[in-house]
């Protein structure tokens, strides 16, 4: 669901579900904790989550094979920045069985380098309005 401006992701939703996928959302279950994700289709009841971020009342926790982040800001490196919470990166530490992990946001977001810590996760792409930047832990940042 899309949260302060982030891209609106319910169209990618309905495609993936007529594609014969399913879909789960994420939900912060415990603060400085991986976030669950709960199956979800439309029509099914959601509640308001952690900043009012609406989230699947219940349903089936679900161990993605592709997890979708919302990025405020990134680098070529595939290290996104989101609002703070380290959910994502948390979460995608947390899996034996490491899902390919999108980041999706606005061209306008890219920059140089986030300057990653120890504990951050990247993107294996990062999609935006323009293309599909392939990220690669080989690019230099702009000095």
């Amino acid at each position: 669901m899309p949260f302060r401006g982030e891209p609106d992701l319910r169209p990618l939703t309905q495609t993936v579900l007529e594609g014969g996928g399913r879909c789960a959302l994420p939900v912060v279950v415990e603060k400085k904790a991986p976030l669950v994700f709960r199956l979800w289709q439309p029509g099914r009841r959601l509640v308001p989550g952690v900043w009012n971020i609406p989230i699947p009342a219940d349903g089936d926790e679900v161990s993605p094979d592709i997890v979708v982040a919302p990025v405020v800001g990134f680098d070529c490196a595939g290290y996104r920045l989101g609002y703070g919470g380290g959910f994502f990166d948390r979460t995608l530490a947390s899996f034996l069985h490491h899902p390919l992990a999108v980041g999706v946001g606005y061209d306008v977001a890219a920059i140089s380098t986030i300057y990653p810590l120890p504990h951050d996760v990247p993107m294996e792409a990062i999609v935006t309005e323009s293309g599909i930047l392939r990220t690669t832990s080989e690019c230099k940042p702009e000095e």
